[in-house]
């Protein structure tokens, strides 16, 4: 089989609704490229029929590879599989759900060829979302931007092309907690964007629920910035340097009253129930937020020092060796 000169990966969790008009959409505008490609569907643990569906296809399209998880893993693993399978000079990366459209690839395929070695879809809208996801993911984007060093594009997913020896960079970096978006953004090399307007999920349900989205972004940043851990530490002297003012100012009132009337004066004279017990709570929380945010530093730590694998594989289908039980594929060239 002719060496692919793209390889389109594509994340499936429970996508059986959506995989017939995925595949068919990213076959129609590939051979319309008209050069080697293939296709690596990774399925993360699914638990519908989307694995038998994907070998259907292996097994009657040499350009489609099936990568079978052991149990689910989550989106950024798998993308990290697909990209260590993949076998083409390019890389594209696009979710099953056809939000991000198969018609913008020979964009980024165009951009590639002008020298560009990543390049990342850019989205103008949000077609099909929420008011209050839009709103949240775009302050969570310009954050994340402000909390690092990097040059991190906003407004960006995981819906990116990116060049070969962008791929084999990320391949060295051995990170568990992933976030793979900024850690492309880290690896540097010349990057640009096309800009396209997000569809609706052509069918099914988000698999990025408010509660996943939430550790995504601690994900996010925690693996390129520990200056929250700095804005903490700083939180806490400011807490306790108000704490010092308000003790300096409450002896400096009772000994002034104290000179005036030569009585001293109760604390409840001088701060109110309520404003010491909303102090209170105000250190304690600060407190535990930053035992909290520790905590999540400390738990990645846990994990990359266990050192287990990022995706374990239970079976690859398709494409030049068969499937993992022996079937073997014809020698068709994918153009």
């Amino acid at each position: 089989m002719m060496q692919p000169i793209y390889s389109i990966v594509v994340p499936v969790y429970n996508e059986e609704l959506v995989i017939g008009e995925c595949y068919s959409r990213l076959t129609g505008v590939m051979r319309d490229v008209g050069e080697p490609y293939e296709l690596i569907f990774v399925n993360d643990g699914s638990r519908d029929n989307s694995l038998p569906m994907l070998i259907a296809l292996c097994e009657k399209d040499p350009c489609v590879r099936a990568i079978d998880f052991s149990r689910n893993f989550g989106h950024q693993p798998a993308i990290t599989a697909g990209m260590d399978y993949a076998r083409g000079q390019a890389v594209v990366i696009i979710d099953a759900d056809l939000q991000d459209p198969p018609r913008v690839i020979p964009l980024m395929i165009e951009k590639w060829r002008q020298g560009y070695e990543v390049v990342y879809g850019r989205r103008l809208k949000r077609q099909g979302e929420t008011a209050f996801k839009k709103l949240t993911a775009k302050l969570f984007y310009r954050a994340l931007r402000g909390l690092t060093d990097m040059d991190i594009p906003v407004d960006a997913g995981d819906f990116r092309l990116i060049d070969r020896k962008v791929c084999d960079a990320l391949k060295t970096l051995g990170e568990k907690n992933r976030y793979v978006r900024g850690l492309v953004s880290w690896v540097g090399f010349k990057q640009t964007y096309v800009e396209y307007v997000r569809d609706e999920r052509f069918a099914g349900e988000t698999k990025y629920p408010l509660m996943k989205m939430l550790k995504f972004a601690m994900d996010g940043v925690t693996a390129l910035t520990y200056r929250p851990l700095k804005f903490v530490a700083g939180a806490g002297a400011l807490v306790s340097a108000a704490s010092m003012i308000y003790f300096i100012l409450f002896l400096c009132r009772g000994l002034c009253n104290f000179l005036v009337t030569k009585s001293a004066p109760s604390f409840s004279m001088l701060v109110g129930p309520n404003i010491s017990m909303a102090l209170l709570f105000f250190i304690q929380g600060v407190v535990l937020m930053s035992m909290g945010l520790m905590g999540e530093y400390i738990g990645r730590i846990y994990d990359e020092v266990k050192n287990r694998p990022n995706y374990i594989v239970s079976g690859v289908f398709g494409a030049d060796g068969g499937d993992s039980r022996g079937r073997g594929q014809e020698n068709i060239d994918c153009l």
